[in-house]
């Protein structure tokens, strides 16, 4: 019954929802059609995991892309192919979210990180409040493939000019499994879900990273969201079925409005 439930918020909605048993339900309307994609049933590819709260794909008129630029494929699907692209979803949700993406190769040009190092990689952001506070889950692939946990947290500080590349800390998994590495064309799935200060993640339907946070990322919350470094990709972002399931959110960790900023 609570999965028949969501399957009716997602139509209602006009999404497409991965249900319990991994299916996919894509509701089409009088201005759209789904492409046809064969490999949506496979279960190493489905974003659901079971006694999970199901997860909504994510329009792309539902992101406020703070930088780079996406470019949509069709209903709920976009391209990127800028070398340094942010995004976060406009409406607050429970901090879990999943990615569906296909790695389509380098980008024209290149963006180094701060640090100078030259990443290629795609990932997801949670409590995203800025550019100075956020959780990111970082699957690289390039110069090697690893997943990272990272927070950055800056306290007082808001703008990417304030904080700059600071406030960076990595944190070690409880127990970890190595990730694949990315070819063009083969399609991944990057699911990470956080409660309370404890993560786990699943890449391609195995848990990849387990661990705990410090109670310190409870200081700051925000919407979730994804990032790219210099990699090309196809991509549908899923998010919470169930918009506003989280707690009310501190001042600040919405977009009052969508403008662009420098990168995080």
């Amino acid at each position: 019954m609570w999965c028949r439930a969501v399957v009716f918020f997602a139509v209602v909605a006009g999404g497409a929802l991965l249900d319990c048993d991994g299916g996919r339900h894509r509701a089409r309307s009088s201005d759209t059609t789904a492409r046809d994609d064969p490999e949506a049933a496979d279960p190493q590819a489905s974003v659901a995991r079971a006694g999970w709260p199901a997860l909504r794909a994510a329009r792309p008129a539902e992101l406020c892309v703070t930088s780079g630029a996406i470019r949509p494929v069709d209903w709920w699907g976009f391209a990127v192919d800028h070398p340094m692209t942010r995004a976060v979803l406009t409406a607050m949700t429970t901090p879990a979210a999943a990615l569906r993406f296909r790695y389509d190769g380098p980008t024209a040009d290149s963006a180094p990180l701060d640090s100078g190092e030259l990443r290629r990689q795609i990932g997801l952001k949670l409590r995203s409040q800025d550019g100075c506070n956020v959780v990111y889950v970082m699957w690289t692939i390039e110069p090697s493939p690893r997943l990272w946990v990272t927070v950055k947290q800056n306290p007082g500080k808001q703008a990417y000019a304030e904080c700059g590349a600071n406030g960076y800390r990595n944190i070690k998994p409880h127990r970890s499994a190595p990730v694949p590495a990315l070819t063009d064309g083969g399609w991944h799935v990057l699911r990470a879900d956080l409660r309370g200060t404890a993560l786990e993640v699943v890449v391609d339907g195995i848990l990849a990273w387990e661990g705990s946070l410090d109670q310190s990322v409870l200081s700051f919350d925000g919407p979730v969201g994804l990032r790219t470094d210099n990699g090309r990709f196809t991509v549908e972002f899923y998010a919470s079925a169930t918009p506003g399931a989280a707690p009310p959110p501190s001042p600040g960790s919405l977009p009052a409005r969508c403008a662009s900023a420098e990168g995080d």
